[in-house]
């Protein structure tokens, strides 16, 4: 999307997390997540015509072919 509305080619989208943490309660959680094989990754088709990052709406973003994983259930922490 950023790519698109800048007129700039797609390439690494890289990030940092801030204050990222783990709960106690969550680390098994966290090893069946890192125990699971990667799937393959969807793609992403977005509405042409729109060239302003603020524009996109729904309508302009499709995901193709998402097969998400089973949800990891774990209770809240407080």
């Amino acid at each position: 999307m950023i790519a698109q509305a800048t007129g700039l080619a797609a390439g690494e989208f890289v990030h940092t997390l801030g204050d990222a943490h783990l709960y106690r309660n969550h680390f098994e959680q966290a090893r069946v997540q890192l125990g699971r094989q990667p799937g393959p990754l969807p793609r992403l088709h977005l509405n042409p015509a729109v060239t302003d990052l603020f524009a996109f709406r729904e309508q302009d973003i499709e995901i193709i072919d998402y097969r998400p994983q089973p949800a990891i259930r774990a209770p809240i922490a407080v």
